[in-house]
């Protein structure tokens, strides 16, 4: 089995300027992730050669109010030009928006009935404007224990459980194991019921947030539960390198050469 495996641009080679992190990156044979698009030249990276996986893919808003969800579906609209002009296929969001230090915009404290109501027929929109435009949204579990407290609809059981009922090829899971590993554990299991709904999957170890091999995880293991599932989708590292970013890029290929 062989995994896409992509690497977040936000995260490595930090003392470079962003087009030269991802022309490293693409050197070194992985493609690119990106986050925020509204600052970023569409075509300086499509020069760059750099195959691109995946970019955040709305501005603001948020799944659960009826002008937060107006907003996100707004800003989606906004996105996907960019992600078509750099032919990346697959558009990432969350419960709601995040503001300066992954802190939620719209922090909730319990997620009621009408909030799940609310996001359902939110997502439901985003799958329709997905499929109008032959892209795919993908939502992202998040920890709220260390990272992002308050994020509606955090962990991973709760993007699939609204992933499932949306029904739609549109809009898959992004699993972050990362995420998951704090919030929720049982990562094997998480992926083999996770698998046919998936669209990405990114990796940081735990804890630190740092490459494969830094922490707790057994990654070789994992990977080898994400093939056996049948995943042959994309891997991106979603991590700060612990040191050398060169040497953070070879341990996570090294954990994911299966």
């Amino acid at each position: 089995m062989t995994f896409t495996l992509a690497i977040c641009s936000e995260m490595v080679f930090l003392d470079e300027a962003h087009l030269d992190r991802v022309e490293r990156i693409h050197d070194a044979g992985f493609a690119v992730e990106i986050w925020d698009w509204t600052e970023k030249d569409a075509a300086a990276l499509k020069a760059t050669g750099a195959t691109f996986t995946s970019m955040t893919g709305y501005v603001s808003g948020d799944l659960i109010t009826p002008e937060g969800a107006d907003d996100l579906l707004r800003t989606a609209e906004q996105s996907i030009p960019f992600a078509q002009a750099i032919a990346c296929p697959s558009l990432n969001i969350h419960g709601t928006g995040l503001g300066e230090g992954g802190i939620p915009v719209l922090p909730v404290e319990q997620v009621t009935g009408d909030m799940w109501l609310a996001a359902l027929r939110t997502l439901e929109r985003v799958a329709g404007l997905a499929e109008a435009h032959g892209v795919t949204y993908v939502i992202e579990n998040l920890n709220t224990a260390v990272d992002h407290p308050g994020t509606p609809f955090a962990k991973a059981a709760d993007t699939l459980a609204l992933v499932r009922a949306v029904g739609s090829p549109h809009l898959k899971m992004n699993l972050d194991l990362y995420h998951a590993q704090i919030g929720e554990g049982n990562l094997v299991e998480l992926i083999q019921e996770s698998a046919p709904y998936l669209g990405e999957v990114q990796v940081a170890d735990v804890p630190g947030r740092c490459e494969p091999g830094t922490g707790e995880v057994n990654w070789p293991f994992v990977a080898r539960a994400l093939a056996e599932a049948g995943y042959d989708g994309v891997v991106a590292m979603e991590a700060w390198a612990s040191g050398d970013s060169d040497l953070a890029l070879d341990r996570f290929r090294e954990a994911f050469t299966v």
